[in-house]
């Protein structure tokens, strides 16, 4: 079996490097044995790997001099750091050399390397990230959440097509039930964008529409797949990382503020339950319609969430991914 070779942006991230090299190590005990190499400041980066005691001959490095910070601009910042760390993973791939990449650096240059240098699948005209948020029935996959903020209704419905079959093949629900994110139920509900989409949608060979879905539907469990424009799924994505954090965070607070011996008791309870809706356990969100594999991971990843997206990329890969969208595409186009 080909082992899967993964680029690893060492270098982006609230948490780069020790996280990134950290958790990227972590994930050489997965099944599909993933073949490691490490972009970035070559002489930081051996460092952080000795800490860890790591010396497989499936970690490498290669050696890059520039890193793009969170707040430049991703346009401009390509444009003048042709040696990031950033830049350099996408163009690897591009030449075949990688089977994926992954990077919790700056997503808009990320995203905008990934379809400037991968380009798109065939059928696909826009790009669109969806992420796997964990609601309280299981996971909820949104696409688009940041790629394309003036999607036009064929964008949104190669998205359901897409997420679907990610939902599938990837998170592992069986029959992916695709709501389209409006603001109300009815059929004629919703802005032009909602309305022409839904109709698409409804049209759609090979997905299981279940028609509009208001936002608190995401977590009753009425959806497995949400589709949105990139503004509407930004916002709802860090509503929810916010809410989610606030809420477990006000629970431990009035818990330890009654009595220190039930906070005590509960702290199990609060820890799985943060555990359970916790993004890290989806590693990162797959940049959907590129022609490569790009997993855009949070600022914020942990060594948990950086290794789950050394799996993300190794399922993707495994599933083939990229053709199968190619053949839904297809098949809904018909």
């Amino acid at each position: 079996m080909k082992r899967i070779n993964v680029a690893v942006d060492a270098m982006g991230g609230d948490n780069a490097p020790r996280e990134i090299v950290r958790g990227a190590v972590a994930a050489l005990d997965l099944p599909s044995q993933p073949e490691l190499t490490f972009f970035g400041d070559e002489e930081t980066v051996r460092a952080e790997l000795e800490e860890t005691g790591c010396n497989s001959d499936r970690v490498h490095v290669v050696h890059t001099t520039q890193v793009i910070g969170m707040a430049e601009l991703p346009v401009e910042a390509l444009r003048r750091k042709r040696d990031s760390s950033i830049m350099q993973i996408v163009l690897r791939c591009a030449s075949g050399e990688f089977d994926g990449c992954i990077s919790a650096g700056n997503t808009g240059a990320f995203a905008a390397a990934a379809q400037l240098k991968l380009g798109l699948l065939e059928g696909v005209s826009r790009s669109g990230i969806a992420v796997v948020i964990p609601s309280f029935h299981g996971p909820l996959t949104v696409c688009d959440v940041g790629a394309n903020v003036s999607a036009k209704p064929h964008h949104l419905k190669d998205y359901g097509v897409m997420a679907s079959a990610y939902a599938r093949e990837v998170v592992g629900v069986k029959e992916p039930r695709v709501g389209l994110l409006s603001i109300g139920e009815e059929d004629a509900k919703g802005n032009e964008l909602v309305k022409e989409t839904w109709q698409m949608l409804k049209e759609t060979e090979g997905i299981r529409f279940i028609g509009n879905v208001e936002g608190r539907a995401l977590f009753s469990g009425e959806c497995d797949v949400a589709v949105c424009d990139g503004f509407v799924g930004n916002v709802v994505l860090k509503l929810t990382e916010g809410l989610a954090e606030g809420l477990l965070q006000t629970i431990a607070r009035d818990i330890a503020a009654r009595s220190a011996d039930l906070a005590e008791r509960f702290k199990p309870v609060v820890k799985a339950l943060w555990d359970r809706h916790d993004y890290s356990e989806y590693g990162g969100a797959p940049l959907l319609g590129v022609n490569g594999v790009v997993i855009i991971c949070h600022g914020r990843s942990d060594r948990r969430a950086i290794r789950n997206a050394v799996r993300v990329v190794c399922e993707f890969v495994a599933h083939d991914l990229n053709a199968k969208f190619v053949q839904c595409l297809a098949t809904s186009q018909r």
